[in-house]
Parts: C-alpha cells; sequence; structure tokens
C-alpha cells in the first residue's frame, strides 16, 4: 500500500516555473514505478512524465519536453517535477500516481497505476 500526497501548485505567470512534490508512505517506494498526471476541466486525465524504479529512465509526453523534469529521492520516499517555462495551457490539477513493478522500466497510461494522489492545482495565466 501506497499512499500519495502531492504539493507545490500554485498561480505563477507565463514563463515562470514551479515545482511540484510528492510525499509517499510505505516501505517500498523504491519497488514503484512512478508518474505525473494532469486533469484539465473538461478534458481527460493525460500523461505528463514517469521514472523508473531508480531514475534511471524517464519518459514525457511530447507537449512537457525540455520543459519540465522527473526526478526521485528513494531516500526521502519523494518523487518532483520541476516544470520551467510554463505555458497557460499547463494549467490543470496535476496528480501523481505509482505502480508496483519488477521491471526497470517507465509507464505512460493512466491504466497502469495503481496509487494516485488528490492532485494539486496549477494554473498559469497570460
Amino acid at each position: 500500500q501506497v499512499q500519495l500526497v502531492e504539493s507545490g501548485g500554485g498561480l505563477v505567470q507565463a514563463g515562470g516555473s514551479l515545482r511540484l512534490s510528492c510525499a509517499a508512505s510505505g516501505r517500498t517506494f523504491s519497488m514503484h514505478g512512478l508518474g505525473w498526471f494532469r486533469q484539465a476541466p473538461g478534458k481527460d486525465r493525460e500523461f505528463v512524465a514517469a521514472i523508473s524504479r531508480n531514475g534511471g529512465g524517464t519518459d514525457y509526453a511530447d507537449s512537457v519536453k525540455g520543459r519540465f523534469t522527473i526526478s526521485r529521492d528513494n531516500a526521502r520516499n519523494m518523487l518532483y517535477l520541476q516544470m520551467n517555462t510554463l505555458k497557460p495551457e499547463d494549467t490543470a490539477v496535476y496528480y501523481c500516481a505509482a505502480v508496483y513493478t519488477l521491471a526497470s522500466t517507465t509507464y505512460n497510461s493512466v491504466n497502469e497505476y495503481r496509487y494516485w494522489g488528490q492532485g494539486t492545482q496549477v494554473t498559469v495565466s497570460s
């Protein structure tokens, strides 16, 4: 069982930066693939970024490549998303997610994740 709590969302102007954090409970954090997803009003939840168990593999949605960076600290049970050069279209509720896995791979589908946080709002003004 893993419980996830996001923080770090807020209101920022276009071109600005935010760093999201996700704190996880449980003793098997390093056995989970992790991801960030987002959901804008009236839209489906979409993949943003993913990271493998040991952090050696990452994957990004095309819309955030070169602007966002996902990272994890297994010693602290923490997941991060550094978001730079933010755009109004990045406005959404951001969720962190986890899936127990024996594989050192990344997962980019909503259906592949079992555990979810409650979300944190990111609003980018133009």
